[in-house]
């Protein structure tokens, strides 16, 4: 892993309906590159995955994108970055982009986001990892999903303990303070 902090941007393919989510996308993509940080997404140049790459290549972040053979075509595959993986299947994209990261970010999305988040959550939930784990919470996105998590463990299908591996964060601003915060105590062999 490089000595540069890296951070897997999990994110929709599509640009949602709120114009804010798009905005919040670019200004992710433009705050990794001013803390010097590389991105590592899922290679797409369509919806939210296009906004947050081409932000932050436009600002001199390293990039590395991730995407499977079967939807170069479909998500429009960003062959311009510093390092593209092409891997034969979702799981496997997904390996890599956790591997070669030392954080995770959730900006708004579907299905697919939502695959991710819960796999690098039960992934810390059962002790794999202790990478720190963030959803941008624009205009209240995450909120139900947030509402779902304190429901399972409300009703006794989870401890407590799970909302400590991640945070919601309203704002750019409040990603950026609580990465540096989060990326400052990383040590290489805890992750």
């Amino acid at each position: 892993m490089p000595s540069t902090p890296s951070v897997c941007v999990f994110c929709g393919s599509r640009p949602g309906r709120n114009p804010a989510h798009a905005e919040a996308a670019r200004a992710t993509g433009a705050m990794l590159a001013a803390e010097g940080w590389r991105l590592v997404y899922g290679a797409g140049d369509v919806g939210l995955m296009g906004e947050v790459a081409r932000a932050a290549q436009a600002a001199g972040a390293m990039t590395l994108g991730v995407i499977p053979t079967h939807l170069m075509k479909r998500e429009v595959g960003k062959r311009d970055l510093t390092q593209l993986v092409i891997t034969e299947n979702m799981h496997e994209r997904k390996k890599v982009m956790f591997m070669n990261s030392d954080a995770i970010v959730v900006l708004p999305g579907g299905a697919g986001s939502l695959d991710e988040f819960f796999e690098v959550l039960t992934w810390a939930q059962i002790g794999l990892h202790r990478k720190p784990i963030f959803l941008l919470d624009v205009a209240g996105y995450w909120q139900p999903l947030v509402a779902l998590v304190d429901h399972t463990i409300a009703e006794g299908f989870a401890d407590p303990g799970l909302r400590d591996h991640f945070a919601a964060v309203a704002d750019v601003p409040a990603l950026t303070a609580a990465m540096r915060t989060a990326l400052s105590r990383r040590n290489p062999s805890s992750v």
